[in-house]
């Protein structure tokens, strides 16, 4: 599903990511730990293509087969948008939409047809156990409320590869081991691949391989 290759990363003489080498199968769980400033975050915005890699003559990524650096920007926005979904820390959702607009957006940017854009954000949320939610503001709901309606959003164009940054940091231990147990739910019943940076142990030893990084490289 995900082959990078010789990634790099500079700031100014700054080394952030050192010749970074990874292949994750689909349908896998892959946890990236490593202490703050190791280079989990920026790998994780490279691999979703969100942030470039400085790129050598050696330098590849390739996802579901598609070479990433071969896309143009318009190309890449639209690959990033149908492939690609995104769990943060902070869950990012816009104040001022219910939940049920919150999770039609990424679909809405797709441009699909509206009613089936909501049929499926409804199932989505009643798959997580938020369909008597779907009014609500984020203001309204609980931060693992939030954070499952974030994970909604995630889902919504049936992407291949889910990219979780500490997805669980702002979570009770309650909501964070519901969160974790659902990733595997959703792995079961979509079929996505995962890659999820971590702080937390029991998190990145639940995945099927944990890699470790540090100073830029995976050790």
């Amino acid at each position: 599903m995900i082959v990078a290759k010789h990634i790099h990363k500079y700031y100014d003489d700054l080394h952030v990511l050192n010749d970074v080498n990874l292949t994750i199968d689909e349908g896998e769980i892959v946890s990236i730990v490593g202490a703050s400033g190791a280079g989990k975050t920026t790998l994780l915005q490279i691999l979703g293509t969100l942030d470039y890699a400085s790129k050598n003559d050696s330098t590849s990524l390739k996802i579901a087969d598609k070479e990433i650096y071969k896309l143009n920007k318009n190309e890449l926005a639209a690959f990033r948008n149908e492939y690609i979904g995104f769990i943060f820390q902070f869950h990012q959702l816009l104040p001022e939409f219910t939940a049920l607009e919150n999770v039609c957006i990424p679909a809405f940017i797709k441009k699909r047809e509206k009613a089936e854009v909501e049929k499926r954000a409804l199932e989505l949320l009643e798959f997580l156990g938020l369909s008597h939610r779907k009014n609500h503001k984020p203001s309204e709901l609980s931060g693992g409320e939030q954070q499952r309606v974030a994970v909604a959003r995630a889902l919504i164009n049936n992407p291949k590869v889910i990219l979780a940054d500490e997805p669980s940091g702002n979570l009770d231990s309650e909501s964070a081991e519901n969160l974790h147990q659902l990733f595997f739910k959703l792995r079961e019943e979509f079929g996505q691949t995962f890659i999820i940076v971590t702080h937390n142990k029991e998190l990145a030893n639940m995945a099927d391989r944990k890699l470790t990084m540090v100073d830029g490289a995976i050790v």
